[in-house]
């Protein structure tokens, strides 16, 4: 059997969002977050294991509540990190060797499609690595900090917008390339901001998926406002009649 890997770090804090609880555990329409990640996960077939990380103090609690989900698919909840490297790297210690794809989804993306999952998984078969991005809309600026006040930079280049995506997840790799690049990374004590990043580092090339504005990740309060327009968008879509959604 074809093994396909995801993994879900869980265990930031999200001060961000000045919540009383981190960020995955949150609750859009009295679900936590990272069970509405985990369910589009588990919506796309060819998953086949599931990992996922999170604090020490909360792996009793987050085990129970993923028994509670009925998720269809057994979840291995595993030790997290301090960083975000450390989270997936542990979890992908936990990974079957015979997996062929590894998939890295964070656990506040709860809008993520089925055929967006599918795609950058065909796309990480053929191609070694793949992501999800859209295009940046606003004018990218590079700047660096100074001895300016801490909410001021200094603008050093513009950046072509053509040249720039943003990044989403999930993100997805064959099984091998990831785990030398993560061994490469610690070895070199590099950090990176995500997996395709420690990747790219190492000279594989990482190609971008077209993703969407819905697939959001959640971070700042705001946006817990606009996640609930965006579930209540996808009940009046799912509501309207078949001949209406070909149209």
């Amino acid at each position: 059997m074809t093994r396909i890997a995801a993994i879900i770090p869980a265990a930031g804090l999200g001060t961000r969002m000045g919540a009383d609880v981190p960020k995955q555990f949150l609750e859009l329409d009295g679900v936590p977050l990272v069970i509405f990640a985990l369910r589009r996960i588990v919506s796309c077939s060819a998953i086949t294991d599931l990992f996922i990380s999170t604090r020490a103090d909360d792996i009793v609690s987050l085990q129970n509540t993923v028994a509670k989900a009925g998720l269809g698919l057994p979840a291995r909840v595993v030790h997290g990190g301090d960083t975000r490297q450390q989270s997936v790297a542990n979890a992908l210690a936990q990974v079957d060797p015979n997996t062929e794809i590894v998939l890295v989804h964070d656990a506040v993306r709860p809008f993520v499609t089925t055929e967006q999952i599918n795609r950058v998984i065909a796309e990480a078969r053929t191609r070694g690595a793949a992501i999800l991005g859209i295009p940046a809309i606003d004018t990218v600026k590079e700047v660096k900090r100074t001895s300016l006040p801490e909410d001021m930079a200094l603008i050093t280049a513009t950046i072509p917008r053509e040249r720039v995506v943003l990044a989403q997840t999930p993100q997805a790799f064959h099984y091998s390339l990831l785990r030398d690049a993560f061994k490469k990374a610690q070895q070199d004590g590099i950090v990176g901001s995500d997996e395709s990043s420690i990747v790219e580092r190492y000279g594989h090339d990482v190609f971008v998926v077209l993703g969407s504005q819905r697939n959001l990740k959640i971070t700042r309060p705001g946006d817990m406002d606009l996640a609930r327009f965006y579930l209540e968008q996808e009940r009046k879509e799912s509501a309207r009649p078949k001949s209406e959604k070909k149209s």
